[in-house]
């Protein structure tokens, strides 16, 4: 009799690790679709956005120095961040397009 009972409090234990592995597999799920997916993704606008920069446009650096663009090189960005003043930065330093958070600023205030 004492064998038998060791032996069904055994039995439970066996089905705990497959709901670990499936705990760990769901988790995983999670952190996909609400981080990782997002993330990609947010990253990849950022790079279209980069490519597809243009003369004229008006832009903020993620230093928050705002200006037009004035040549767009491979790798480089001239900005003319004030009448006569010109800097040049890496494609990398801009963030976002200033129209585009002069509408999101709108949009909050509004």
């Amino acid at each position: 009799m004492n064998n038998l009972s060791i032996f069904l409090q055994g039995a439970p234990g066996a089905g705990g690790g497959m709901s670990t592995i499936i705990m760990m597999v769901l988790l995983f799920v999670v952190f996909y679709f609400f981080m990782i997916r997002p993330q990609q993704k947010k990253a990849k606008d950022a790079r279209k956005f980069r490519e597809s920069l243009q003369k004229g446009a008006k832009v903020v650096t993620i230093g928050g120095i705002h200006g037009k663009v004035v040549e767009v090189s491979e790798k480089t960005v001239l900005m003319e961040v004030s009448d006569g003043v010109k800097m040049r930065f890496e494609k990398s330093a801009v963030a976002m397009d200033n129209s585009m958070q002069l509408t999101e600023e709108t949009a909050k205030g509004a």
